[in-house]
């Protein structure tokens, strides 16, 4: 791709989000604003905002990268970001927004009248929405070195900075409407060329991948090792390379050992049509029958996993707080229910095109499974089918459609982080609510930036189903437990926080220093939901049943604050932050 295209794509991109996000300062004035939008925001708004917000750099570059090396199993991904929606709105999308908090914590404190669950809320919210932050930056990254040629770091620090010009500059208000901007963008910029890649493919010959065996390349193949890599190779393959191959410096024709071989960056290897295809160190080969049929692919606890996955993917919609953060900013509850149907709906669309460019990678770009940077096939897809002109005007789309959706999912976690980050560390060090919300923006983009610059071990889908797994295991128990069960204490909420999260923590932060493997304890620690969110409910249930005697003064009037509906008269007033700013 000309690199000039992808600069002005993403140039683009950036002004439009700043712009909307400067325009937000008309309407931002109070800390209502700034939270929650002055609750005054339509369900087709809201919608719109919310898929925008939800459809990460996982679902737009993460989902299709991971079917391209797995298969069939990795469907559950954008199956169960969406039926997550579904659980959100029977059970939690209404009795929230009629609790008129702002945060999660704010809800905690209000359901449980307890200043220490709220710090521990507080906590929670930070850690969900520095880990989601991550695979954000560093999938911009990814994108930018891919389609301009910039430096891993020139990503991060251009997301960082425009989300933080939009935040900064209008609060929730503001970022409603750059979200709202980005869901139709990220829906035009990848159904658009994927429906123009299905109709090639179809002029083509609609060829499709074999039964059996391991995938290969289907003509000969020249690839360009841009990053260093190490390969695993299940035979001995006969190639011309020039370049370093395991330190030596070669350039004619060689021959890579069966095993693992290391290839520095800059090396240029060609294959043979009909060689199977190494992959890179940490992708699990996967031959043409394991990749076609759901657990199948010689996973020995592929059924935990998947199970494992479910869980985490289905609850941990439900306790991401960039999401429920939105349903305050709803009228009343009957729209926050429409706007959940409507999101479902939005969702239902935009998942139906990653699956595609996974499908056609496996044929037309399996070389990424040998360089190890599969979530860059919905990048590179269009030239590989159309040739590089013909194919770059839909890759300059693509690229606009990837830097939205950093854009937007990171712009909706530093809300999130920021309002706790202004609310529960800065109040009483900054009078001016607006002022503490801006400073909680900065200190909220600061830390997953760093992090990201330092690079990751696992993908970006991986590391945001784990970011769902620790959602799963804390503020979900939590929002149902403390909607629908009046037992439940401070003290069991506490403990229940602390046992669940702190092990999905725990697993999360293993898994992402060491890696994952196909052991037993790498597949528990690799998707910790199965165990962990069990864990989170049972904790609760008991300390809240031995600990009576901690259940909130105010219960009754909180549960039917959160269970009648407004038109009845007898839901009134709303959780007022101004006034914990001035007590």
């Amino acid at each position: 791709m000309n690199p000039t295209a992808g600069i002005v794509a993403v140039v683009l991109v950036a002004i439009s989000t700043a712009l909307l996000g400067i325009l937000g300062v008309r309407a931002a004035r109070t800390t209502s604003d700034f939270y929650v939008a002055s609750r005054s925001v339509s369900p087709w708004w809201n919608a719109s905002a919310i898929s925008g917000e939800y459809l990460s750099a996982a679902s737009f570059l993460g989902i299709a990268g991971l079917i391209l090396a797995y298969g069939a199993d990795m469907l559950w991904f954008s199956v169960g970001y969406t039926a997550g929606y579904l659980l959100l709105l029977v059970l939690v999308a209404a009795p929230l927004r009629r609790s008129g908090a702002y945060t999660l914590p704010d809800f905690a404190e209000l359901r449980l009248e307890s200043a220490a669950v709220r710090k521990i809320a507080s906590a929670g919210v930070v850690t969900i929405g520095w880990l989601y932050l991550l695979p954000q930056l560093h999938a911009a990254g990814i994108t930018l070195r891919t389609v301009i040629g910039t430096p891993a770091w020139v990503g991060p620090v251009a997301v960082a900075a425009v989300v933080l010009v939009s935040v900064v500059a209008g609060g929730m208000r503001a970022i409603t409407f750059v979200q709202a901007f980005q869901y139709w963008l990220k829906v035009t910029a990848i159904a658009v060329p994927a429906i123009i890649l299905v109709l090639v493919w179809r002029a083509d010959g609609a060829p499709t991948v074999a039964e059996s065996g391991p995938v290969t390349f289907t003509d000969e193949t020249s690839v360009q090792v841009s990053a260093d890599v190490q390969v695993q190779l299940p035979e001995p393959v006969q190639v011309h390379a020039a370049g370093t191959v395991d330190g030596q410096e070669v350039d004619g024709e060689i021959t890579l050992p069966a095993g693992t071989t290391t290839i520095d960056a800059g090396t240029e290897v060609q294959f043979p049509a009909g060689a199977a295809v190494p992959h890179a160190d940490g992708l699990r080969p996967v031959d043409s029958a394991g990749w076609l049929f759901p657990m199948n692919d010689g996973h020995p606890y592929a059924l935990y996993t998947t199970y494992s996955l479910i869980v985490a993917l289905f609850l941990g919609t439900m306790g991401l707080p960039h999401v429920l953060v939105r349903f305050y900013t709803n009228p009343d509850g009957r729209a926050a229910r429409r706007t959940t149907v409507t999101v479902l709906a939005m969702l239902g669309v935009f998942y139906l095109f990653p699956t595609l460019y996974g499908a056609l990678g496996r044929l037309y770009a399996p070389d990424l499974l040998f360089t190890g940077r599969t979530e860059a096939v919905v990048l590179l897809l269009p030239a590989r089918i159309l040739g590089p002109e013909a194919g770059q005007v839909l890759t300059v789309l693509v690229t606009a459609g990837a830097f939205g959706a950093f854009l937007s999912t990171a712009s909706g976690l530093t809300v999130s982080v920021a309002g706790v980050i202004s609310q529960d560390v800065l109040n009483r060090r900054i009078s001016s609510p607006v002022t503490a919300f801006r400073v909680g923006a900065v200190l909220a983009l600061t830390v997953p930036t760093l992090g990201a610059l330092g690079g990751l071990n696992l993908g970006i889908a991986d590391v945001v189903g784990l970011a769902f797994a620790v959602a799963a295991s804390t503020f979900c128990p939590l929002l149902l437990l403390g909607i629908w069960w009046r037992k439940l204490t401070d003290v069991g909420a506490m403990a229940g926080l602390i046992v669940g999260g702190g092990a999905a923590t725990f697993a999360v932060g293993a898994t992402i220093v060491t890696g994952s493997s196909t052991t037993a304890a790498g597949a528990f620690l690799a998707q910790p939901a199965a165990w962990t969110v069990p864990l989170a409910f049972i904790t609760m249930v008991v300390v809240s049943l031995l600990t009576p005697n901690r259940r909130p003064r105010g219960l009754w009037r909180t549960m039917v604050r959160l269970h009648t509906p407004e038109n009845l008269a007898l839901n009134r007033g709303s959780w007022d932050p101004e006034r914990r700013f001035r007590r």
